[in-house]
C-alpha cells in the first residue's frame, strides 16, 4: 500500500511539474509577444537615426527600454514561425521574458543569443535544417540576414567553445537534459 501511494505522489509530482513547465512557457510566450508589439512600435519611431555601422562595427548596439529593459532589436526564425524581442544583456530572470544576447554584436562575427528552451522561445532549434534564413533587425531598423549552416547539440559546459567559434551568429538554449 505505500509503494502505491508512493507511485501515485510521484506521479502526481510529475504531473505537477509538467503542468508548471508548460504554464511558464505559455507566460514567456505571451510576454514576449507583448514585449515585440512595443518594440516594434519603437524601431519604427528610430529608423531615421541609423547609425553606420559598417564603418564602426565595434561600436555598441543601440538600445530601447520597453518596460524597464532594454532591448537591441527582433529576431526571425521563418522556419519556426517565430519572431521575438532580444534583450540587450542577458540573467536568469530576463530569459524567462524573452531571448537575450549573451555575446557579441550584429556587426561583427560572433554575436550570440541565448533563449529558455520554451517552445515559444527557442524549444524547436533542433528542427532547424541547414540551409534556413534567420534574420535579426536592430533597433535602428538594420536588418541582417544569417543562414543556418548547422544545428549541434553542445555539453553545457561548452559556453566559451560556442563564443570562440568564429561564426557570425550563434543561437543556443538548454535541452531536457541540461
Amino acid at each position: 500500500m505505500k509503494w502505491m501511494i508512493g507511485g501515485l505522489l510521484l506521479l502526481a509530482a510529475a504531473f505537477l511539474l509538467i503542468s508548471y513547465n508548460l504554464w511558464e512557457g505559455q507566460q514567456a510566450g505571451d510576454a514576449a509577444g507583448k514585449v515585440l508589439d512595443e518594440l516594434t512600435q519603437a524601431m519604427k519611431q528610430q529608423s531615421e537615426n541609423i547609425p553606420d555601422y559598417l564603418e564602426h562595427p565595434e561600436m555598441e548596439m543601440p538600445t530601447l527600454e520597453v518596460e524597464g529593459n532594454q532591448y537591441i532589436g527582433t529576431l526571425e526564425i521563418p522556419a519556426l514561425g517565430l519572431t521575438l524581442p532580444v534583450m540587450s544583456q542577458w540573467s536568469y530572470p530576463k530569459l524567462r521574458i524573452a531571448p537575450c544576447r549573451y555575446a557579441g554584436s550584429a556587426y561583427q562575427e560572433g554575436f550570440v543569443i541565448a533563449a529558455h528552451n520554451y517552445s515559444s522561445h527557442f524549444g524547436n532549434l533542433n528542427q532547424l535544417s541547414s540551409g534556413d534564413r534567420i534574420y535579426f533587425t536592430d533597433v535602428t531598423g538594420n536588418r541582417f540576414s544569417y543562414q543556418v549552416a548547422e544545428v549541434e547539440e553542445l555539453n553545457p559546459t561548452a559556453l566559451e567553445e560556442m563564443v570562440s567559434e568564429g561564426w557570425d551568429l550563434s543561437l543556443f538554449t538548454c535541452t531536457l537534459s541540461g
